[in-house]
């Protein structure tokens, strides 16, 4: 049986078969080789998945086109291989222009311990207006091997892929143009740190991961998974760039405590200047050690003084666990203080005489 198959191949044929099964097989290499993405994301693993899918079928067109004889189902064969090798052609010279305009113009970060290339609006530009061309030139090459040579069949062909672009502009072109802005305003990078915020008092806080055409994908640093956020409706968010810092000493970090009016100043003072000195002594805490303590009083209000306690940090990836580890730290000083971080409640204690009455502070763990 393998006799009679392979003996309706030429030496075309044997060197086609070689070529799809090939390629079939090394379509992940091959894709590394254009990509500079991670090759265990879903958008590579899809990459990976059409260019087999595309080889797959030139091989199955091909055998249907060798042991059909008649010469309508031979030419209805040949037009198919030929759109596949265009569609598979043009697909691939999309990855090749992609990486080099990444390599030409994309920016070296440094992302979760690993350095890779990040696009820009350069990049996405290029990109975006090569992929049509590339596109165009495919499309009319299609036109031509399905048959369609009068001008108003190409026509027609055409007006009916405008029309459908056009139609469909309104899901896809606002995230495209978003996108380019973000990436020109060169407010947010990939690896960045950064906190956004819905108008809603809710807050995330994350790393961007990556800038795709359509949507960013943002690592959730407090419950640790990810987020895609469409590019047009990520510039409705308030972002916070934690990354760019305003001045040479890094991220001006704030911790605020409610502590009772029965607690003086100094021994507030002494506390904090006590848990900031352990802090700089502790190797796991990656803050700034050569700037001073910063301890503000923000505000006096009815039941306690809201004290801020500032530091500065420059290694923004470990924002959360630094945070946590300085508040550990101030809790153990407190305890040692006999201070009560918790917010006080205070009450009047009404007698029988009216000239009697005491306020009187009590707090949560009293109470």
């Amino acid at each position: 049986m393998l006799q009679n198959i392979f003996g309706h191949l030429d030496s075309v044929g044997y060197l086609l078969l070689i070529i799809n099964i090939l390629l079939l097989m090394f379509a992940r290499r091959i894709i590394q080789l254009f990509s500079h993405a991670p090759d265990k994301i879903t958008s590579f693993s899809r990459s990976v998945m059409i260019f087999q899918i595309l080889n797959l079928l030139m091989i199955v067109t091909y055998g249907y086109y060798r042991f059909f004889q008649t010469q309508d189902e031979q030419a209805f064969a040949i037009k198919i291989i030929a759109v596949l090798a265009i569609i598979y052609l043009s697909y691939l010279f999309m990855h090749l222009m992609q990486a080099l305009f990444l390599r030409q113009y994309g920016k070296k970060r440094t992302i979760q311990g690993k350095e890779r290339l990040t696009p820009t609006h350069q990049t996405r530009l290029l990109s975006v207006f090569s992929s049509i061309f590339i596109a165009i030139i495919a499309l009319i090459g299609i036109i031509h091997f399905l048959g369609f040579n009068s001008l108003l069949e190409a026509g027609g062909v055409i007006g009916f892929m405008g029309v459908f672009l056009a139609l469909t502009s309104s899901i896809w072109a606002p995230d495209i143009f978003h996108g380019i802005i973000i990436l020109n305003s060169d407010m947010l990078s990939e690896g960045d740190v950064i906190e956004l915020e819905d108008g809603n008092a809710r807050q995330i806080l994350g790393v961007v991961y990556r800038t795709k055409m359509f949507h960013t994908v943002i690592l959730n640093q407090v419950n640790n998974h990810r987020i895609m956020i469409r590019n047009s409706r990520l510039r409705d968010f308030t972002i916070h760039n934690l990354s760019k810092f305003a001045s040479a000493r890094g991220l001006r970090e704030k911790l605020s405590f409610k502590i009772g009016y029965d607690t003086s100043a100094a021994n507030v003072k002494k506390m904090f200047a006590e848990a900031y000195e352990r802090a700089k002594k502790d190797a796991d805490i990656p803050l700034e050690d050569q700037y001073d303590m910063e301890l503000m009083l923000d505000n006096t209000g009815d039941h306690a003084l809201q004290w801020s306690f500032y530091y500065y940090l420059k290694n923004v990836d470990v924002i959360m666990s630094t945070r946590q580890k300085m508040m550990h730290v101030i809790y153990n000083a407190s305890i040692e203080h006999n201070i009560s971080l918790a917010t006080p409640i205070t009450y009047l204690q009404m007698s029988t005489s009216e000239n009697e009455n005491k306020p009187i502070t009590l707090t949560k763990e009293k109470l």
